[in-house]
């Protein structure tokens, strides 16, 4: 049986991820982003703890179908009225540390789903 490697559909892919980084297309980003398979920017939320509904809805205005949110090295949950924009727009939410959503991502985006990660790093 003949293999072959399938390369990924997106634009923007992890390459590899650490407790202060991530490195997407050979660029090392040490703050805090929101990606998605056609589109990367800066968020502007410095850590976990000042996380709040606006940067909620940045994330809602790039209209995914799933929102993987990467708390920094280890998982941690917010209130749940900081995620009301993205439960009251029915759009999926899946909390885990930084590593493990950098992770999913990849998966996600190669099963060509509309997944944004929303990377923290403190």
């Amino acid at each position: 049986m003949k293999l072959h490697l399938e390369t990924s559909v997106g634009t923007y892919q992890i390459q590899s991820v650490d407790s202060q980084s991530v490195t997407i297309n050979n660029v090392v980003y040490t703050h805090s982003l929101i990606l998605m398979p056609e589109h990367l920017e800066e968020w502007a939320v410095d850590s976990f703890d000042q996380l709040q509904v606006t940067h909620i809805e940045q994330i809602l205005n790039l209209h995914p179908d799933l929102v993987l949110l990467g708390t920094g090295s280890r998982q941690r949950f917010t209130a749940p009225a900081v995620l009301a924009p993205l439960i009251n727009a029915r759009i999926g939410i899946e909390v885990m540390d930084t590593a493990a959503a950098c992770r999913t991502y990849t998966i996600l985006m190669g099963d060509g789903r509309v997944v944004a990660a929303a990377l923290l790093f403190q």
